[in-house]
């Protein structure tokens, strides 16, 4: 199975060009949602590190967004206890998908988080910075300081495309987009 992690700055178009390829995703996004909404140990593991800010389950954006801008250190704490159930879920993907010819993982944090495997295809999405400011400014619950925290922890862009085997230029633009997709693929298939 050839595992195929897309890699780029926040608001690139990691997911819209992850659904173009055809093959299970594994959408760390989505996982984190549902470790909010439904995992109860995560919640309370989180109420015990910071009493302060969570008040009840399942975990709300506005408590975590609170506990980030109250003191950036604690975006550590939330982040040391939900990757490793993001972890768990990604193991379960893989294995689910094991008879796939290929993956795809929409990880934001993919090489920052040392989940790159040495016959990983990294692929890294380039975006104008215009157009991801504008897309990101029309998110629900969009706030800017916490946009900045979050850049932080994340590599340069120069880094990740550094670091990549390809880069698709992401004009946010389904034609085009498709048509990087498949030469990869055919690429990568062969």
């Amino acid at each position: 199975m050839i595992r195929i992690a897309l890699v780029g700055d926040i608001g690139s178009g990691k997911t819209f060009i992850s659904k173009l390829f055809g093959f299970p995703v594994f959408n760390a996004d989505l996982s984190v949602t549902k470790i909010y909404s439904k995992n109860k140990k995560v919640y309370l593991d989180l109420k015990k590190k910071l009493p302060n800010f969570f008040t009840s389950f399942p975990i709300k954006k506005k408590e975590l967004i609170n506990a980030i801008i109250k003191n950036e250190k604690n975006i550590k704490k939330i982040s040391a206890i939900v990757h490793p159930e993001v972890k768990k879920d990604l193991n379960k993907f893989i294995k689910k998908n094991s008879k796939s010819k290929a993956i795809v993982l929409d990880i934001p944090l993919y090489l920052e988080n040392k989940l790159d495997k040495k016959k990983d295809i990294i692929i890294f999405i380039q975006s104008s910075t215009q157009e991801v400011q504008k897309r990101i400014k029309k998110r629900k619950n969009f706030n800017n300081f916490l946009l900045k925290k979050l850049k932080k922890l994340q590599l340069s862009s120069s880094i990740k495309k550094k670091r990549s085997h390809y880069v698709i230029k992401n004009n946010f633009r389904k034609n085009l987009a498709r048509k990087n997709v498949k030469d990869i693929i055919n690429k990568i298939l062969i």
